[in-house]
């Protein structure tokens, strides 16, 4: 048996030693939990030594956007460090990046992504040749004379099919009306017998008429029929390679499927099929196994090195749509990563979600107002508004019980959990109706006090970016101008201090998440909020505060106005 030399035992060319003692650290006890998280000392000292190298490094050229804007879907890049122990008990690290770095998949003394598609005599790029192959014969007929010339002549017969059509429609029309102007004049002006003799006439030119149409319109059918007969004799060749291609295509992604095959620390391997058939999506989104934690431990596991911890940031321009800050920390991606993650780390004993286990028993909910049909509450950061996946405690649910007599949906609108602020209950079903319908309309006023993490140079404005859902990311949002729903926010700097700016927003339309991705888009203020988990960093809390509303009552139809100050 051959004996292993001391780059495979010490996690070949990939494992990185630290360049300063690090006996002084703590390892961590249990992994990291990917989805929400602080990056361990260990981590962060790993991802000072990969931020240095990526700014001294001249072994490769890709354009991260620090320059000048790129208006090109994703010129930063994520990029992660993994700490493990390797075979001969030293912990290091191990780097990665996702998807593709500077057009390639693979550098030195990064991880290699678990299926190197672009390797040059791989499955890949045999199946890419034999599509391309096919491309070529669907062009080279698409560009013959004569299927050119069948194209052409059938597109100019349609063309004046559709004139003559036309034209003889209209001159039935003229006609008609003309028959029946004749038709009211002979009946003024003409005796019995010469009305019955103009009522011939003009009956057979209608008849005429309708068959001269009619023959016009099957002669063009019989004549276009023949044309396309022509036209379908070469496409038949050409729509035949074209489904070959796209069976070949659909072949070629089924391979790649199958050769994505992830293990965990326990051996297991499952392939990208298997782990999302179970999934909403029941197939692999794009680019599914190419990030970078995934690659990481796939290395890890197969060098039979123990991961301890991970980090994962962003380095350089932020995407189009959604918000990704240059050196910020970011959490594992939930569509294309947990079902990878959730087998990949499975054995391994992690840290806690601190989300799901978040006690909020001890907030407590202040009632500033109460009537017969309706409630204006202030609630507290990080309680739900109406209950989650793994909580129910909830405004909604809180309210149910301290109004058990309420006729109607309690819930009129929501905060995010993150954010405290002033809120609506309503009591019947009328009142939640009529305060509904304030919303929708524009008419309910709110204004939101923030502190953001940065210095916005102009006073004052309005911001108009569309959102949607990120799909691959609940629950974060995306600008999206080709899906997204209208969402406007009006702002108003307060003051200036220290690197932060308190300001006011006010919100024309209530979209999830709008204050907070208007603030951190670079297309908004690019400064994100305090404490903004998912758009900035963490903090004690997020610092959003609905602090006023105003409204109409929703029976005597009084204005009325609330102000609750917030508490940072």
């Amino acid at each position: 048996m051959r004996e292993e030399s001391i780059a495979e035992k010490t996690g070949g060319g990939c494992f990185k030693r630290f360049q300063v003692p690090i006996d002084g650290y703590t390892l961590p006890e249990r992994f990291t939990f990917p989805f929400y998280y602080e990056p361990h000392p260990l981590c962060l000292l790993a991802v000072e030594a990969l931020q240095t190298h990526l700014k001294e490094q001249r072994e490769w050229k890709h354009d991260f956007g620090f320059d000048a804007y790129v208006d090109a879907p994703n010129v930063g890049k994520m990029f992660g460090v993994l700490l493990v122990r390797n075979q001969a008990g030293e912990v290091g690290y191990l780097t990665a990046f996702s998807g593709k770095l500077a057009g390639v998949n693979l550098h030195k003394g990064f991880v290699p992504p678990v299926v190197d598609i672009l390797e040059m005599d791989s499955f890949y790029r045999k199946g890419e040749k034999e599509i391309m192959a096919i491309n070529e014969q669907v062009w080279a007929l698409e560009k013959l004379p004569d299927y050119l010339a069948c194209k052409s002549m059938l597109s100019a017969e349609e063309q004046q099919a559709a004139e003559e059509i036309a034209a003889k429609k209209a001159e039935v029309k003229a006609a008609k009306q003309a028959r029946k102007t004749k038709r009211l004049e002979g009946q003024e002006t003409l005796d019995a017998d010469a009305f019955e003799l103009l009522e011939k006439q003009l009956n057979h030119e209608s008849s005429q008429m309708h068959f001269g149409q009619k023959d016009l319109n099957r002669s063009w059918k019989q004549r276009l029929e023949t044309r396309r007969a022509e036209l379908a004799a070469f496409e038949s060749e050409i729509n035949k390679l074209k489904k070959a291609r796209k069976q070949r295509s659909y072949d070629l992604q089924q391979e790649i499927f199958d050769q994505y095959q992830f293990l965990n620390i326990e051996g297991e391997t499952k392939s990208l099929m298997d782990i999302f058939v179970e999934t909403p999506l029941q197939v692999p989104p794009s680019g599914a196994g190419e990030c970078a934690l995934p690659k990481m431990l796939q290395y890890a596991f197969k060098h039979d090195m123990q991961p301890l911890a991970m980090a994962e940031f962003w380095w350089g321009q932020s995407p189009n749509s959604e918000i990704r800050k240059h050196g910020f920390f970011y959490p594992s991606c939930k569509g294309k990563c947990e079902p990878i993650l959730t087998h990949m780390l499975d054995g391994m004993t992690l840290d806690e979600s601190p989300i799901k286990y978040l006690s909020t028993k001890e907030k407590e909910i202040d009632v500033i107002y109460e009537d017969e049909v309706m409630a204006v509450i202030h609630k507290p950061a990080d309680l739900l508004s109406v209950p989650g996946r793994n909580s129910s405690d909830s405004v909604s649910e809180r309210m149910t019980e301290r109004f058990p007599n309420m006729t109607g949906p309690v819930m009129v609108h929501r905060l995010d959990r993150a954010t405290s602020g002033l809120m609506l209950i309503a009591k019947t079903k009328d009142a939640h109706k009529a305060l509904q319908e304030q919303f929708l309309t524009h008419t309910i006023k709110k204004r939101y006090l923030s502190v953001l993490k940065g210095i916005v140079e102009k006073d004052e404005g309005t911001i108009d970016l569309p959102l949607r859902v990120d799909l691959e990311d609940r629950p974060r949002q995306l600008v999206c101008y080709t899906h997204g729903k209208p969402a406007q926010t009006k702002w108003k700097v307060l003051d200036r201090k220290d690197g932060l700016t308190r300001i006011y927003f006010y919100p024309i339309t209530g979209r999830t998440h709008q204050l907070r991705v208007h603030a951190a888009h670079p297309l908004g203020l690019n400064v994100p909020m305090v404490g903004d988990d998912l758009y900035g960093q963490r903090a004690d809390r997020l610092y959003l505060h609905a602090e006023t509303i105003e409204f109409l009552h929703p029976v005597t139809k009084e204005k009325m106005s609330f102000q609750r100050d917030a508490e940072f």
